[in-house]
């Protein structure tokens, strides 16, 4: 079987995955129908094909993992996406992330500071699909303030504060979905940028993430 064969078993277990974030509360049926549309096998090593569809996470390499689909569905579900919504997204890592916002209808732009990573994307075997997706190498905390305002900010790593020069790059009424604090968990927060300039924020559950950390790493 080829690294990008996506089988039937592929799909049932993908449909049952798609069950299991029901059931944990995920109730936004666009994202999950742009999740059971994307082969999250396809983002993994081939040695992990048995175990793709299981709700965790997996290494992907300099200390980077593809989140667990529960919380790439709660992030994704928190930013209410709407089809051309204009989107940041910080921690590039597997493009899994990216894929299904772009397969929603999002035009994304995600950042990666790792330079290996980074480099992969060159090579992303969906890009064909996803026109709407760009790439950039660079430091997330300073966003991408050549293509800003965004309607919405994904930071999928954990920052230790909410990063200014995003809260700037953010329209008004825009909405930010960041996990926030360091140590072993973070809360999940979803900004939500006021026109005098002051941010609201709502809080969510509590998820563990990789550290968001700043410059770039060649």
């Amino acid at each position: 079987m080829g690294k990008y064969e996506d089988s039937y078993r592929h799909k049932g277990l993908r449909k049952k995955l798609m069950d299991q974030l029901r059931e944990k509360g995920i109730t936004d049926e666009a994202v999950l129908d742009a999740m059971n549309n994307i082969p999250r096998h396809f983002f993994l090593d081939s040695a992990l094909d048995e175990i793709a569809y299981e709700d965790r996470a997996f290494p992907i390499g300099e200390k980077q993992t593809i989140s667990q689909p529960y919380t790439v569905a709660y992030q994704t579900q928190l930013l209410m996406i709407k089809p051309q919504d204009k989107v940041l997204e910080i921690g590039t890592g597997s493009v899994y992330q990216a894929s299904v916002l772009a397969e929603m209808g999002a035009k994304v732009f995600t950042i990666e500071r790792q330079k290996k990573l980074f480099e992969k994307t060159k090579n992303f075997f969906l890009k064909q699909k996803y026109p709407n997706l760009k790439f950039f190498y660079g430091d997330g905390y300073e966003g991408l303030p050549t293509y800003a305002p965004f309607d919405k900010v994904i930071i999928t790593a954990a920052a230790p504060f909410i990063p200014p020069r995003l809260i700037e790059q953010l329209k008004v009424g825009g909405l930010m979905v960041i996990p926030l604090d360091e140590g072993a968990h973070q809360r999940m927060l979803r900004i939500t940028h006021n026109a005098d300039g002051t941010v609201g924020e709502e809080a969510f559950e509590n998820f563990s993430f990789v550290p968001m950390l700043s410059g770039r790493k060649g």
